[in-house]
C-alpha cells in the first residue's frame, strides 16, 4: 500500500482527519459555552481568525488572507465586524484602511480555536505514539525548511471559476500570529501538513489542465461505463455541493458527459470522454512525476520517511488497522453526527471513516476540507 497511494493522498488524509477532530472539538466547546452556532472549520482560524487580535488589525494587513478565505463568510455569521475606524477622522477613509475586528462571539470563538491544534496533537501522540507523531513532524519540517516561498497556514478556499486551482495572491509576507511573549508559535501538524500538500499541489498544477482537488476525488472515480452522479458522494468522501461544482466545471470543459442511465428513471451518469480518459491518465503520471522530483530535489530518505509516518497514521502498521478513525467519530450533539455519511457498502453511517477524500476540498461555506 506504501507504493501504491500517492503521496498527496496519505498527506491529505492525514490533515483532513485533524481538522475533523479540530472542528468536532471546537463545537463541543462552543456549545459549553453557550455559543449555540456551528463554528467554521479549521482553515478559517488558521488562515485568517488568528491574526485579527482584540483590538483590531487594518483590511490592507490581511488582505492577502482575506482572498484565501471567506471574509464575508466571517462577517455574516457574525465572528468579525469590519468597517472605518472611529479614531480616523478622514470622511471616507478607502476600504483598506478600515478595520477588521473580532466581535464578542469572535473572541469566544479565538479564545477556543488558539489552543485546539496543540490539544488536537497531543491526541494524536496518546494515540499513535509520541515517536510517530515526532517522526512525522520533523519529516514535514525537514521539507517545509527547504520551500523556496513562503506559503499560508493552511489550503486557501478554492473557487468554483477558476476549476478549484490552489490560486495565492502574490505576496512576499504573509502576516503571522505571535503568541502574548511575541515569539511565532512553532507551526502544528495541520499547519506543516497543509504547507507541504499545497507546494506540491501548486507544483501539479502548473503542469495540469484539471486541479488536483478535482482530480484526485472526483476524476479518480470515474470511468467511460458511466458512474451514477449521486453515488459520486460516497465514492469520493466530498459533498453533493463540491460534487456538483466539479462534475459541471469537467462537462463544461468536455471532461465528462452528463445523460441519463437506462437502466434507471430520472438518475444521471457521468461518463469519461477521451478527453478525460486521458487526463485520468495524466493526473496518475502526474502524481509521480512530481513525487519524483521531491525525491532528487529534498532527499530520496526524506521523502521515504515522510512516506512511511503518514503511511503508519493513516493506514496502521505492523499489521494493526490505523486509529484514525477514533478522532473522528462525532459528537452526538454535533452537526456532524446530524449528517449521513456513505460507506463504499452504501450503508449509511454517522461519522465520516467510510470515505475521507483523497484531498480537501475547503469551499466558501464554512471551510469544510470534505467540502460541506
Amino acid at each position: 500500500m506504501t507504493a501504491r497511494v500517492p503521496l498527496t493522498t496519505l498527506a491529505s488524509q492525514a490533515l483532513i482527519a485533524f481538522t475533523i477532530e479540530f472542528d468536532n472539538e471546537s463545537e463541543r466547546q462552543f456549545a459549553d459555552l453557550g455559543l449555540r452556532r456551528t463554528p467554521p472549520s479549521q482553515v478559517m482560524w488558521s488562515n485568517f481568525m488568528q491574526f485579527v487580535g482584540e483590538e483590531g488589525v487594518r483590511l490592507r494587513e490581511v488582505e492577502s488572507l482575506a482572498r484565501i478565505t471567506n471574509l464575508a463568510g466571517l462577517e455574516r455569521w457574525g465572528y468579525i465586524s469590519l468597517g472605518p475606524d472611529p479614531a480616523d477622522s478622514r470622511p471616507a477613509p478607502p476600504r483598506r484602511d478600515w478595520l477588521v475586528r473580532p466581535t464578542p462571539v469572535g473572541r469566544q470563538a479565538r479564545q477556543v480555536w488558539r489552543p485546539m491544534a496543540s490539544v488536537i496533537e497531543k491526541r494524536w501522540q496518546e494515540r499513535f505514539g509520541t515517536d510517530q507523531i515526532r517522526r512525522l513532524t520533523d519529516s514535514l519540517q525537514a521539507l517545509v525548511s527547504q520551500f523556496d516561498r513562503e506559503l499560508p497556514q493552511y489550503l486557501p478556499v478554492v473557487s468554483y471559476a477558476n476549476g478549484m486551482r490552489a490560486s495565492l495572491p502574490e505576496v512576499e509576507t504573509w502576516p503571522s500570529a505571535r503568541g502574548s511573549d511575541g515569539i511565532a508559535p512553532p507551526p502544528d501538524i495541520s499547519v506543516l501538513l497543509s504547507q507541504v500538500l499545497l507546494a506540491f499541489t501548486i507544483e501539479f498544477e502548473c503542469e495540469s489542465s484539471l486541479s488536483l482537488a478535482i482530480s484526485a476525488n472526483v476524476l479518480r472515480v470515474l470511468d467511460t461505463e458511466g458512474v451514477r452522479i449521486r453515488d459520486l458522494p460516497h465514492l469520493s468522501g466530498v459533498s453533493k455541493e463540491a460534487i456538483s461544482a466539479s462534475v459541471g466545471f469537467m462537462a463544461r470543459h468536455g471532461y465528462v458527459v452528463v445523460g441519463p442511465d437506462p437502466t434507471a428513471s430520472r438518475v444521471k451518469l457521468a461518463r469519461l470522454t477521451p478527453k478525460g480518459r486521458r487526463s485520468l491518465e495524466a493526473y496518475r503520471q502526474l502524481l509521480e512525476a512530481v513525487e519524483e522530483r521531491w525525491q532528487a530535489r529534498f532527499g530520496e530518505d526524506n521523502i521515504r520517511v515522510l512516506r512511511e509516518s503518514l503511511h503508519n497514521i493513516v493506514a496502521g502498521s505492523d499489521g494493526e488497522p490505523s486509529r484514525l478513525s477514533l478522532g473522528l467519530v462525532p459528537q452526538d450533539t454535533g452537526w456532524r453526527a446530524r449528517r449521513p455519511y456513505l460507506t463504499q457498502t452504501s450503508a449509511v453511517v454517522r461519522d465520516p471513516r467510510g470515505a475521507l477524500p483523497h484531498y480537501p476540498m475547503v469551499l466558501h461555506r464554512g471551510g469544510w476540507p470534505d467540502g460541506n
